[in-house]
């Protein structure tokens, strides 16, 4: 089986723009969650998000700007990072061999209620000809392949909350099946708007913060905005060209529990499959995982069931490997917080550190895995899992392995 090596990151989240600004901060236990001050959020349930404040989208045109909405300019500007971290110029390589793969859930709301309200107000025209194009779950993808001119085999995935570990899975086995040479795979995410934090409150999963996964005390998750993508390529092709490697995905799983249109099945019975699909399909044992990086919904079901399922798959070991929430730090970044959670693994692994579940305070008997309280935590990472699920019983996981 092909090596799908990962050999470029881009991040533009709450803790930082670019791998260096974000690493420092998130392997401090800093919060990055704070009020909203986009607009006024006095009538929502939860008032707080993790929020991207130094982007800088300078070196894109107003033309070009006209035509987006903030999802879009930052997973542009996670390409452009990603890109440059590979050392990759897309000038020289084959359209055709190049793919886009990104996952997000709510799409792009900023640009659609302004011109919505405008609609409202002015009637048809005074809507900008580009709303149709600008809001949906899949221009960031289009942007990305206009802008560099790619045209290979690619693929927005919508899976909620999990859909970017999703789009990386769907990339990898692309590679591996050898129907593209490199995959540009990740998530974007722009969520602290009027209508799109509504549409998060009705779940009743929201947080007045701080976000507190595993801990008794919790009372859901914040969002956050923000875009991750990473650059893989076959093992092969990234070692001739003398690429620094972070990491190696080994496996990949997915499962849906059927149980319910929003919540996860109780006994995390269908992430326990989907855990067990991806250590199969990595030809790893239970022991063999160092760490894994937790989904950590911070509701009492989530956190329980996300337990179980791990118990489940790795009986006495679960009270040994570390389970940490580094999106604790920057708020949940639904469709691409499973690209979040990557970068800043690869990251940890890099570096012999474990990011750390912050804001936590009061132990949970049922949530009793060892969950890196408060503080990173000095460690060698050899291999680990990366946990993401949606809502309706969505599961997805991934394996990495440091090269």
């Amino acid at each position: 089986m092909r090596q799908v090596a990962v050999t470029g990151v881009g991040i533009v989240a709450p803790p930082g723009v670019g791998k260096e600004e974000f690493w420092q901060n998130i392997k401090e236990g800093k919060s990055f969650v704070s009020p909203i001050t986009r607009f006024d959020a006095s009538a929502y349930p939860s008032q707080v998000a993790g929020q991207v404040k130094d982007l800088d989208s300078s070196h894109l045109s107003r033309r070009l700007l006209k035509k987006m909405d903030r999802f879009s300019v930052m997973a542009l500007v996670a390409t452009e990072q990603t890109l440059k971290d590979a050392g990759i110029d897309l000038v020289k390589e084959d359209p055709y061999s190049v793919g886009v793969f990104l996952g997000n859930t709510l799409g792009g709301w900023l640009y659609a209620e302004t011109e919505l309200r405008d609609l409202y107000q002015e009637g048809r025209n005074g809507v900008s000809p580009y709303n149709a194009s600008a809001w949906f779950a899949a221009a960031p993808q289009g942007h990305i392949s206009i802008y560099y001119g790619i045209k290979g085999y690619s693929k927005t995935v919508v899976a909620d909350r999990a859909g970017a570990l999703m789009a990386i899975g769907y990339a990898v086995r692309v590679i591996r099946n050898k129907k593209a040479a490199i995959a540009l795979a990740g998530g974007t995410e722009a969520p602290v708007t009027p209508y799109a934090l509504l549409c998060c409150s009705t779940e009743g999963s929201l947080s007045q913060g701080p976000y507190r996964p595993f801990d008794k005390e919790r009372n859901g998750f914040v969002i956050g905005e923000g875009a991750a993508i990473v650059t893989l390529e076959d093992m092969e092709s990234a070692r001739s060209r003398g690429a620094t490697v972070y990491g190696v995905i080994t496996g990949f799983g997915t499962s849906c529990d059927g149980t319910h249109r929003i919540m996860p099945d109780q006994d995390g019975r269908g992430l326990a499959r989907a855990i067990k699909t991806t250590l199969d399909s990595a030809g790893y044992q239970p022991g063999d995982i160092d760490y894994i990086c937790a989904d950590g919904a911070a509701t009492e079901l989530g956190d329980v069931s996300e337990t179980r399922a791990i118990k489940e798959v790795f009986g006495s070991y679960a009270l040994e490997v570390p389970v940490s929430a580094p999106k604790s730090m920057s708020g949940h970044l639904l469709g691409a917080s499973g690209a979040v959670d990557l970068v800043g693994t690869l990251l940890a692994m890099q570096e012999g550190v474990i990011l750390p579940t912050i804001n936590y305070r009061t132990e949970d008997p049922e949530c009793d895995l060892d969950c890196v309280p408060n503080k990173s935590r000095p460690k060698e990472v050899n291999r680990a899992l990366i946990i993401s699920r949606g809502r309706g019983g969505i599961n997805a996981v991934l394996a990495i392995e440091r090269s």
